[in-house]
This record gives C-alpha cells, sequence and structure tokens, in this order.
C-alpha cells in the first residue's frame, strides 16, 4: 500500500484530464509538429495549442497573451527574471528576503558576486515582508525587488498589492515567485503593478519541465536572454516549444481557474481538522501565522524530537521536513530560522501540504499517527 501522499508543494500528479489532452501532441497520430514551422499543417496545429495555452494561463493572471513567455519551470524563470534585467540595468541594486526561493537566493548571491548590491529582508515571525521594510531599503540605486507571493515552507502570503504600489512609487520593477500560489490564490498583475511572474506546471497537476515568466508589456522592460539561438519567445527564450508540455500548463491553469476556489475551502477544513489534534500534542509549534498563510501548507515543530527521525518512523506517510529542492540538507532549514526559531525546533519541524486527491479520512489518520509517533519517540 502507498504512503498517503502530503507533499503536495513539492510537486503534483499530473491529472489525467491533463495527461489525457498532452498524450494528442506525442506521436504520428497527434498533432506532434514544430510550432515554429510555418508552412505545413503539422506546424500550424502545434502552434495554434499553444498559443491557446497562452490564453488559458494568461487568464489566470489578467494578462495579455503575448506576455505569457514558457521555460522549463518557475527556477529558469525567476533566472531569466532577475539576471534578464540586472545584466541590461544601469543600477545596481536588488531588494529581495532572506527567505525566498533558492532559486532566487542563488541567482541573487551570483550577482553580488557579479558587484550587485543585494538586500535581505528579514521576515517578521510570520514568514512575511511588509511594503514598509521595501520602502526603507530602497535607495537610489535600487532597480528591482524580487519577492515570493506565497513561502513554499510556510505558506506565508505577502501582500504583493501593498509591495507592488511601493514599487510603482520609486519607479521600481516587481518581480513575483508565484510557484505556490498560481491558480490557488486570486492574482491580478496589473492591480498589483507586477511586471515579472514566475510559476510552474508540476505545481497545478500540469507536467514538470514547464513554466512560465509572464513580462508586463505597459512596463516596456528588456531582458537579456539566458539562451540563445532561434530567438524564439519574443526573442526571450529560445528553443524549440514542448507542445506537448505547454499543452498540459495550459490546460492545468484552466483547471485551477475553475476549480481552485472550491479546493482552497476543502484545504482550509483540512487544516483545522489538522491542528485541532496537533493542539492536544504537549510542546508543539505552529510555524507562520494560520490567519495569513494559504491553508494547504501547514509547517509545525515538535519539540524534543528530531524531524528525520519522526518522518523515518512515519514511513506510511509522504511529507516533507522542509523545501524539497534542499532536501539533502541536513541543516535545518533556513526559512524557519530565517523568522527567529532555534536550531532544535527547525529541525524538529514538518510540512503537510494537502492537494487535489487528499481526502478527508487520509487527513484524520494523519493527524492521529502524527501525534502517535510523537508521543512513542518523546517516551524512548
Amino acid at each position: 500500500m502507498n504512503p498517503i501522499y502530503m507533499d503536495y508543494a513539492a510537486t503534483t500528479p499530473v491529472d489525467r484530464r491533463v495527461a489525457k489532452l498532452m498524450s494528442g501532441f506525442l506521436d504520428f497520430d497527434g498533432s506532434f509538429g514544430n510550432p515554429a514551422s510555418r508552412t505545413h499543417i503539422y506546424g500550424w496545429q502545434a502552434e495554434e495549442a499553444v498559443e491557446n495555452a497562452r490564453v488559458q494561463v494568461a487568464k489566470v493572471i489578467n494578462a495579455d497573451p503575448r506576455e505569457i513567455i514558457w521555460t522549463s519551470g518557475a527556477t529558469e524563470s525567476d533566472n531569466l527574471a532577475i539576471k534578464g534585467v540586472a545584466q541590461l540595468s544601469d543600477k545596481k541594486h536588488i531588494i529581495t528576503s532572506k527567505i525566498e526561493h533558492k532559486a532566487v537566493l542563488d541567482t541573487c548571491h551570483f550577482l553580488e558576486e557579479q558587484g550587485f548590491e543585494i538586500t535581505f529582508l528579514t521576515p517578521d515571525s510570520s514568514g512575511c515582508c511588509s511594503a514598509e521594510q521595501v520602502q526603507e531599503a530602497v535607495n537610489e540605486d535600487t532597480f528591482l525587488v524580487s519577492l515570493m507571493h506565497v513561502n513554499n515552507e510556510l505558506g506565508a502570503i505577502n501582500d504583493v498589492f501593498e509591495i507592488g504600489e511601493v514599487c510603482r512609487k520609486y519607479g521600481l520593477l516587481f518581480h513575483v515567485d508565484a510557484a505556490q500560489s498560481f491558480g490557488k490564490l486570486s492574482i491580478d498583475v496589473r492591480a498589483s503593478s507586477i511586471d515579472m511572474l514566475s510559476a510552474s506546471g508540476h505545481k497545478i497537476y500540469g507536467p514538470k519541465g514547464i513554466g512560465v515568466l509572464f513580462v508586463n508589456r505597459d512596463s516596456k522592460l528588456s531582458l537579456q536572454p539566458l539562451i540563445h539561438g532561434g530567438g524564439h519567445e519574443f526573442g526571450m527564450r529560445s528553443g524549440t516549444l514542448a507542445t506537448h508540455q505547454i499543452v498540459g500548463i495550459g490546460e492545468a491553469a484552466e483547471l485551477m481557474k475553475l476549480e481552485g476556489q472550491k479546493e482552497i475551502e476543502k484545504y482550509d477544513r483540512f487544516r483545522e481538522i489538522l491542528l485541532s489534534a496537533f493542539n492536544q500534542v504537549p510542546d508543539i509549534c505552529i510555524n507562520g501565522d494560520p490567519g495569513n498563510s494559504i491553508s494547504s501548507i501547514v509547517n509545525v515543530s515538535f519539540s524534543s524530537v528530531d524531524g528525520e527521525t519522526l518522518m523515518s518512523a512515519l514511513d506510511d506517510v509522504a511529507l516533507s521536513s522542509g523545501s524539497a529542492c534542499n532536501s539533502e540538507l541536513v541543516e535545518p532549514s533556513y526559512v524557519l530560522k530565517g523568522i527567529g526559531l532555534s536550531d532544535e525546533l527547525a529541525d524538529s519541524a514538518l510540512r503537510f501540504s494537502f492537494g487535489r486527491y487528499t481526502d478527508e479520512s487520509e487527513v484524520r489518520s494523519v493527524s492521529q499517527r502524527v501525534a502517535q509517533v510523537v508521543g512513542a519517540l518523546r517516551t524512548n
């Protein structure tokens, strides 16, 4: 019997409806052509499918389809956004936070080595950075603010609308990593003054290996491409487009737009069940602020219990002790340390994340199982 899956923040399975649609763009009986082939029907069919997916993705964030750039995932999108504008900027100061995804942090550290100045904001205890913090960090050399919408370990939600207003006030570009919020929370790139936004297919029941970078046409910004060789994607990202993956993320985005709000309501209930059970366990710490976080992510520290030992004992549950992108590291989560947790509490943390195929019986079973295992480990 497979373990109960509660690691949807790491990745999601491809929705069967998405997989079925994708299968029609792979073999000779389907629309397998190169979207850049303009001289025959095979290319025309593929191009039509690609452009339809662009429309589907754009609708989720109130964008123009011409503002959607296909990438290999949010990591590449983050790199293209930050490096792309930095390499063409006369200014040298970027504002981000200490608890961003490594795709942003490592990119900013790379730029530091190239002579850029990076301000890493310290979030509050819930994992959020405020518009006031951004405003205080601005100087005459600032050109870019890059902050995530939803934190991947805590679920903390940054107020991108207020931060966007600060960016507009000072004429700064605003990049948002929306890998954990795209299709789940309402995002209006125009109302929030967002210039660039990153997202991934595999976080929304689409395929791995495909992502998007929204680039606001109103901003009239230029990006230095990371990849050269054909000038695809409006000159920003060269390479033959993977039609089947693009169709997959497009269909996944449309399904999220149709069903995402109902799913969030389900996750609200699941979080309540989980936290109610955990509150009966002595010496726990709910990390972040449930009142300002996405309900599909719950992060809990179990004092006096090692997180890796706890996960090993919970071999019938698939979950995480932190971000899957850093799961090979044995050191405490830099995100939890960044909000002020001690090494002990950070080491004892587990992240539970719900998804489309989680049901209430699984949540109740996991909550009871965790309580039992924690009690047993503390008595040994």
